[in-house]
């Protein structure tokens, strides 16, 4: 078991509670593999110190995540991730962490003032920049 370094972006501004995105961010990193099977996180207090949050922030993201058994807290040992989970609920993941990456860039373009018709141009602009980079896979 691998003790893991859990980084974690929590926007402060954003409309969407800090445990929703700790978990959000848990489940992608779940999904794409980051985190592993095995892998120990922080305590819920360590956690919540490092991102300058309140405890029960965290240990409501904790107490979620374990009743989805993405994770599991073992008393007097630590917090692992469980086994990976089946595709069907690991796209669930990737689709709700794209959902809350967009739902971020929109409420921080409209508190830039930007109107709805320039974010789709500049999203269309930058998808048809990344379509003919060569990073482009898919």
């Amino acid at each position: 078991m691998t003790k893991k370094k859990l980084i974690l972006q929590i926007d402060f501004r954003s409309g969407l509670p800090i445990y929703t995105q700790i978990v959000n961010q848990i489940h992608a990193q779940v999904a794409s593999g980051i985190l592993k099977p095995g892998d120990q996180l922080p305590t819920v207090r360590a956690l919540a110190e490092e991102l300058r949050v309140n405890f029960n922030t965290v240990a409501r993201a904790y107490r979620i995540l374990d009743e989805e058994r993405i994770i599991s807290t073992q008393q007097g040992r630590g917090t692992y991730i469980t086994e990976i989970p089946p595709p069907k609920v690991s796209e669930k993941f990737r689709r709700e962490a794209l959902e809350a990456l967009t739902q971020r860039y929109i409420s921080e373009a409209r508190r830039l003032e930007f109107s709805k018709s320039e974010i789709k141009q500049m999203v269309n602009e930058q998808l048809k920049a990344w379509t003919e980079s060569d990073e482009f896979q898919s």
